[in-house]
């Protein structure tokens, strides 16, 4: 149920959220084009031995974020979500001006550290959003959310990569300048979104993942959906993990045409949750969604699995892309069977369970496709990695089915 005055709707503060979690992701983007050469300039040592260095710090960032998001959330239960966002975001600033000024390699792991650990602010954005939004609109406002995530993967590398040409530092103070300044938007515009009335009482013990989705078990439908969130965000990480690979193998496809090609999935990700699932969601109510999203991501996996040629596998991107409209519509679903003093805890599982998703998935997939692709393989399909995904796909749709109809039969 939605408790916050009505004037919290208004449009800079959920202007703000967007933002954030745009920040969050093109911040990190930022610095895919750069990290090379400093980590080389740092080091002393050639470009394969900084891809290792590299590796390591992009996981680091992964796993802190797992940690961080839940825990953010409870606080954000406890506190207030005003004060954990504004300070979260400064902290995220501050942390890629020490990366500006890193002159080591251990000072740069550690401000890796920190952006991802005060950069996990998607779920205290979340929590937000679902306080100040209408049960109905909330897969449309968490549709939001995703497009603004994938617009700053799309747009953080771009720029990176034309800010190094000015200096190798300046990506750094761009990503903080751009955090800081929103801090200030967000001190202006940003009024507290949880009553005092709703808050809980912090507890550790349910400030990380498998405590928060404890939790979260004795609620309707939340805890199976959330396996069905986990299911579908390792099936639709597949395509980045795998793709260049795959199509560069299969159909002999060159850099420009990978990068064509994951630009349009980009693309459509971005419509399908951005525009998509509010229409959608007005017309069929968010179960609705959730299953269009999923027979999408299955057809889509299932056309790359079959295509015989690149014009095939381009036009199986489109229907894949749109999966991503099931992620917000269940959230939205979740978050309408989610008391107000537990919306950060769910939006800091969520949060961590995508990162769970981000770090199984390119060694599970890419472990797969070459098993499969290896020349001296007893059964050569390159498109192994694809179907496997439209099986997590199908598991994902039974298991969001089956909670409907167990939550269907109670009431």
């Amino acid at each position: 149920m939605n408790h916050a005055p009505e004037r919290l709707e208004r449009a800079p503060a959920v202007y703000f959220i967007l933002i954030t979690v745009a920040l969050d992701t093109m911040g990190a983007g930022l610095l895919i084009p750069v990290l090379p050469g400093l980590i080389a300039h740092l080091t002393g040592e050639g470009l394969t031995r900084a891809a290792v260095y590299g590796g390591s710090m992009a996981a680091l960032f992964a796993a802190m974020q797992f940690f961080a998001a839940p825990l953010l959330g409870s606080l954000s239960d406890h506190l207030g979500r005003r004060p954990v966002l504004l300070l979260s975001l400064a902290a995220f600033g501050v942390s890629y001006l020490l990366m500006a000024f890193a002159s080591s390699l251990l000072w740069l792991y550690l401000s890796q550290a920190c952006a991802g650990l005060f950069g996990a602010t998607t779920a205290t954005a979340g929590a937000y959003l679902a306080d100040i939004t209408p049960e109905q609109q909330r897969a449309h406002r968490f549709g939001l959310t995703g497009a603004a995530f994938g617009t700053g993967i799309i747009i953080g590398p771009m720029l990176g990569g034309l800010l190094t040409g000015i200096g190798p530092r300046v990506p750094f103070y761009c990503a903080a300048g751009l955090a800081l300044v929103n801090v200030i938007y967000g001190a202006l515009v940003l009024p507290e979104s949880l009553p005092l009335a709703h808050r809980r009482p912090f507890a550790w013990a349910r400030s990380h993942v498998l405590g928060a989705i404890n939790a979260l078990r004795p609620l309707p439908i939340v805890f199976p959906v959330l396996g069905a969130v986990l299911l579908i965000r390792i099936a639709l990480q597949t395509i980045p993990a795998t793709w260049p690979y795959f199509s560069m193998q299969r159909f002999g496809w060159n850099e420009r045409d990978v990068g064509y090609s994951l630009g349009l999935y980009g693309l459509f990700s971005i419509v399908g949750q951005g525009l998509l699932v509010g229409l959608l969601t007005r017309r069929f109510g968010p179960k609705g969604t959730v299953i269009f999203g999923l027979l999408m991501a299955i057809a889509g996996f299932i056309g790359f699995t079959l295509a015989f040629n690149g014009v095939v596998a381009i036009a199986f991107v489109v229907p894949s892309a749109l999966g991503f409209m099931s992620g917000p519509s269940m959230t939205g679903l979740m978050s309408m069977h989610t008391p107000s003093g537990q919306q950060g805890e769910l939006q800091g599982a969520i949060a961590s369970i995508g990162s769970v998703a981000m770090m199984l998935t390119p060694p599970m997939m890419t472990g797969i496709y070459s098993h499969f692709a290896s020349p001296g393989s007893a059964r050569y399909f390159p498109a192994a990695p694809y179907a496997a995904a439209a099986l997590l796909s199908v598991a994902s749709l039974a298991l969001f089915i089956i909670a409907m109809k167990r939550s269907e039969s109670r009431t």
